[in-house]
């Protein structure tokens, strides 16, 4: 994997994969420390409250980044796909893992031993300090996020999710903006705090006015605009 096949802007923010931040030299010799393996869509990569004992440095496809609470709820916190790391956490800290990470796709990610990621690390200032620099972007972007949903409904959180997936995971079409990632309406609604059926009925009404086009696990937004009003105004 090169540099070109990395998703991101110039400019590092929480969107840019930690490979990514890597010069050439020190992203072969870390991907070089582990061995690939493959992954089926829905197996399980990381499980929340498990000791760590590796991370994982995700080559091809996408997961998504759960936890669940005491009473069963599951909230969706992330989606990770090439070049991010997942499980760099618990590995630093040596705590359970904080959540579980899941294959949405075929996905291929190099698994690398605690120990070995560790003394990498510690024998390389650069990478640590891009490892630091992601931590902090994914911190100021889950804050940004909160203060903006606090002050939103579900419904505008709703809006705001599809836009945020249409600009990072989704493919534009002459139909319209396919999104690549198959989350399930129980996953939406774990990303906006709200219940599996509030999300139906949302999706419901966007599509009697024409505004997405929804499937098992697929989902075309037609009128970006719209979404964008919702977002913005909560017409």
């Amino acid at each position: 994997m090169t540099t070109a096949d990395l998703p991101g802007e110039a400019g590092l923010d929480d969107r840019v994969p930690f490979l990514a931040r890597l010069e050439k030299q020190e992203r072969e010799a870390l991907l070089g420390l582990g061995r690939e393996l493959g992954f089926r869509p829905r197996d399980v990569l990381l499980h929340q409250h498990e000791p760590s004992s590796y991370v994982l440095l995700v080559t091809h496809g996408w997961t998504k980044v759960t936890a669940a609470a005491v009473n069963g709820y599951e909230a969706l916190l992330a989606l990770r796909g090439p070049g991010d790391i997942v499980g760099e956490s618990a590995a630093l800290t040596g705590r359970p893992r904080s959540a579980t990470v899941t294959a949405l796709e075929a996905v291929r990610a190099v698994v690398v031993e605690r120990d070995r990621f560790t003394a990498f690390l510690s024998g390389s200032p650069a990478v640590s300090y891009a490892l630091l620099g992601l931590t902090s972007d994914r911190m100021r972007a889950a804050d940004q996020r909160r203060l903006d949903f606090a002050s939103m409904s579900v419904r505008e959180r709703l809006a705001a999710l599809l836009l945020e997936l249409a600009h990072t995971n989704a493919r534009y079409t002459e139909a319209g903006v396919e999104l690549l990632v198959p989350l399930s309406k129980q996953e939406l609604a774990g990303s906006v705090g709200a219940s599996r059926e509030m999300v139906q009925r949302l999706l419901r009404d966007l599509r009697a006015r024409g505004v997405v086009v929804t499937g098992r696990r697929t989902l075309l937004i037609v009128r970006m605009d719209v979404l964008r009003r919702i977002a913005r105004a909560g017409t």
